[in-house]
């Protein structure tokens, strides 16, 4: 009977926001210019420390990598959410779902480890500065950044393979704006006891150690800001970091709200505003966390725009110069005919 019902399942229904029908449009508008502006924002980050030979040290590396982690991370649940509001185009097959869910996981582990990665080299940076070039070098980057990603995918393989193998014999609507591996065990008619228990075991372990290694390399960080005696360079070498540590308590408390929470006391409209903050808020503000506390990101930032004014603006002046020339030609000879 489960193998019957399970066959039946080839698409789900995403219900979105159809409890707000007159304000599909409004978000349709909201979400959009969120999206476009967490875009632009992480690709002008990524554009500006690859441009920028002065910015290329292990902080704004693993900067790229968040960035792009960002784009990826909001470009796999925001066309299809925007596609449900605006196009009421609510479906998706039971393949494209699942692939939906593993990749936002994968991205939303990933995160936890980069940031890790990153709360490591504000350690070595403050707390050992004369071995900092020695101990983060170009190889050890590109292996935290490698072992971040491999595993974050890694991981995840098991969550998503019991699910696909899942009954979903009472109904194939999602209560929610994208495949979220939460909504979808409430639809799930085999018993999820086994994924809750790998969600909870790998929870505990492979999200609970990342954020434990990061609360202990602040620990020392802190510990060595204290001891400066001066104020200013307290506040300055801090001030180093103070973005990392934002964007930290931001990422882990929201996600721990989402994620690390009982299946029994559930509840779908806190999960949908929840899920919001953290699919939205977190790609848009953390570049402008970023470039708004760094001086060395703002200058290289200024410098990318100019150029960008500097060789855009001409053009377009020049191709409406040209078009009103051209116009201008055509209505004369229409006249004089």
């Amino acid at each position: 009977m489960e193998k019957t019902n399970h066959s039946k399942v080839t698409e789900f229904i995403i219900l979105g926001f159809s409890e707000l029908p007159e304000m599909q449009l409004f978000l349709f508008t909201v979400f959009f210019i969120i999206y476009m502006m967490s875009l632009t924002g992480n690709l002008l980050i990524i554009i500006t420390v690859c441009s920028d030979s002065h910015l290329h040290s292990p902080m704004f590396f693993f900067l790229i990598n968040l960035s792009f982690l960002e784009i990826c991370y909001v470009t796999v649940t925001m066309p299809k959410l925007l596609a449900v509001l605006i196009a009421q185009n609510k479906t998706i097959s039971f393949m494209q779902c699942m692939i939906q869910m593993y990749l936002f996981l994968s991205f939303t582990n990933t995160e936890f480890y980069l940031l890790t990665a990153m709360a490591y080299d504000r350690y070595v940076a403050i707390c050992r500065p004369l071995q900092y070039t020695v101990i983060m070098n170009k190889k050890v980057c590109i292996i935290l950044a490698v072992i971040s990603w491999t595993i974050a995918f890694l991981n995840l393989v098991p969550h998503v393979t019991l699910l696909s193998l899942s009954s979903f014999c009472s109904s194939n609507e999602i209560n929610h704006f994208f495949c979220d591996i939460t909504a979808l065990m409430t639809l799930s008619c085999s018993g999820t006891s086994v994924i809750e228990t790998i969600n909870y075991i790998e929870g505990s372990f492979l999200a609970f150690t990342p954020f434990l290694l990061t609360i202990i390399s602040y620990v020392y960080i802190i510990s060595a800001v204290l001891n400066i005696h001066s104020a200013k360079s307290r506040q300055k070498t801090f001030s180093t970091c103070s973005s990392h540590l934002t964007v930290v308590l931001l990422f882990y408390g929201t996600s721990f709200a989402v994620y690390v929470r009982p299946q029994s006391v559930y509840s779908i409209d806190l999960n949908k505003l929840l899920t919001v903050v953290y699919i939205t808020v977190i790609p848009l503000f953390n570049p402008l966390i970023y470039s708004l506390r760094n001086k060395e990101l703002i200058r290289s930032l200024q410098k990318v725009i100019r150029k960008v004014q500097n060789s855009f603006i001409p053009r377009i002046n020049k191709m409406l110069h040209t078009m009103y020339d051209g116009n201008i030609s055509t209505m004369s000879k229409q006249y004089r005919s």
